[in-house]
C-alpha cells in the first residue's frame, strides 16, 4: 500500500540492475516508473520490449543536475543504480568515476531534496570497504555523501539511505557470463586466483534489499544483505559439472585493483551495526563536528568484532554452488539451448 498511486524513478534504469528493480516494480501499485538514463538506444529497446504507458523514459545524465532536477518532479521514490561500476574503467579514468559516482550521486540527492522525494535509496558496493581501487574508492565517497546530506536534510520530508551489495551474479559484466561463454566456445576458463572468495548474491535478493531499506529506512543507513560466498575455483568447477564440460582452467593471477576477499561491513561498523535476520543496518553516525569525540573519546569494542566478509560467511561448496547457480535463468537457458 505504500506505493499506491506513487511515482518511482530509477537512475540507471536501462541497465541490468535497474532493469531488474524495473520487472519487480511493474506490478506494484505504482502510478508511473520512470527510467533515467543517457542510452536512448536502450531506452528505445525497453519501450518496444514492454509495451506499457506505466512507465516513462527521460533521457539525461546524472551529471547534469538540471536534467536530474526536471525528471524528479513529481517522484516520491528514487533508487538511484547509475554508477560507473567496472573496476579497470576506474582505474584509468578515475576522475570519470567521481564525477558520475561522487558528485552524479550528489546531484541525484539534491535534487530529491529539493522535490521532497520520499525516500531515495543509493546504490553501493563491497568494494567500498576499505577500498584499493578508484570505483571502490569512488562509492566509499558516494556513501559518505548520503550519509553527511541526510543530517541535513527534514527527515519528515526526505530520507536517504544506501544499500551495499557483494557481486550480483550474472550482472553485466560479472564473472558467470564470462565462464559461460567460454565454456560454450570450448575456451580455458581464465581464472584469477582459485582461493579468491566472493559473495554470490541474485538479482532477486538485491532488489529485496532496495524494497527492505524503501520500507525500513532511517536517515542515512547503510543496508546490507548476508550472503553466501564460494571461491572462484569452486565457482569455475560448479560451472563445468553443470553444464558437463571438461574446459582447462587457465590461472592469469590477480588483476589491478582486486582483492583476495572482499567486506561488506567493517570491523569499525560491526561495532555499530543491527542484526536484523537476514540483513546488517549500519546506522549513520549521528555525531556533529565535536572535536572531543573524534580526538578524546573512543570506542573500546571496536576490537572485539571482525569484518564481515566473503572469508568468513558462509562458504559454498561445489554442490552449493551448483544448487545456487540452477537458480539462475542464464544457467537454465543454457541447458536448455
Amino acid at each position: 500500500m505504500m506505493f499506491k498511486d506513487k511515482t518511482l524513478l530509477i537512475t540507471g534504469g536501462t541497465g541490468s540492475f535497474g532493469n531488474a528493480v524495473l520487472r519487480h516494480f511493474l506490478p506494484a501499485d505504482f502510478s508511473e516508473i520512470r527510467i533515467f538514463s543517457r542510452d536512448e538506444k536502450k531506452q528505445e529497446d525497453m519501450r518496444i520490449a514492454l509495451k506499457t504507458d506505466k512507465v516513462k523514459f527521460y533521457i539525461g545524465d546524472v551529471r547534469d543536475y538540471h536534467s536530474v532536477h526536471d525528471a524528479l518532479r513529481g517522484v516520491d521514490y528514487v533508487f538511484h543504480a547509475a554508477a560507473l561500476k567496472q573496476v579497470p574503467s576506474c582505474e584509468f579514468y578515475p576522475m570519470e568515476a567521481v564525477r558520475t559516482n561522487v558528485l552524479g550521486t550528489e546531484n541525484v540527492i539534491r535534487a530529491a531534496i529539493a522535490h521532497k522525494v520520499k525516500r531515495c535509496v543509493v546504490l553501493s558496493t563491497d568494494k567500498a570497504v576499505y577500498p584499493i581501487n578508484a570505483m571502490g574508492i569512488s562509492k566509499a565517497m558516494m556513501e559518505k555523501v548520503m550519509v553527511a546530506q541526510s543530517r541535513l536534510c527534514d527527515p519528515g520530508e526526505t530520507v536517504l539511505c544506501a544499500t551495499r551489495y557483494g557481486n550480483v551474479m550474472a550482472s553485466r559484466g560479472s564473472v558467470i557470463p564470462l565462464f559461460l561463454s567460454q565454456l560454450q566456445a570450448g575456451k580455458p576458463l581464465t581464472l584469477t586466483d582459485p582461493n579468491m572468495t566472493r559473495f554470490l548474491m541474485s538479482l532477486d535478493e538485491s532488489v529485496h534489499l532496495v524494497l527492505y531499506a524503501f520500507e525500513n529506512a532511517r536517515p542515512g543507513d547503510i543496508f546490507v544483505h548476508k550472503a553466501p560466498a564460494s571461491t572462484m575455483g569452486d565457482l569455475a568447477q560448479g560451472m563445468k559439472e553443470i553444464l558437463s564440460k571438461a574446459n582447462q582452467v587457465q590461472v592469469i593471477g590477480t588483476r589491478h585493483g582486486e582483492k583476495l576477499y572482499e567486506s561488506l561491513v567493517s570491523r569499525e561498523e560491526m561495532a555499530r551495526a543491527d542484526d536484523l535476520g537476514g540483513y546488517y543496518r549500519i546506522p549513520a553516525d549521528s555525531r556533529d563536528l565535536n572535536y572531543n569525540k573524534y580526538f578524546v573519546e573512543g570506542k573500546v569494542e571496536i576490537s572485539n568484532f571482525d569484518d564481515y566478509t566473503s572469508h568468513n560467511t558462509l562458504r559454498l561448496d561445489v554442490e552449493g554452488v551448483k544448487r545456487t547457480l540452477m537458480k539462475l535463468d542464464i544457467i537454465r537457458e543454457a541447458l536448455n539451448a
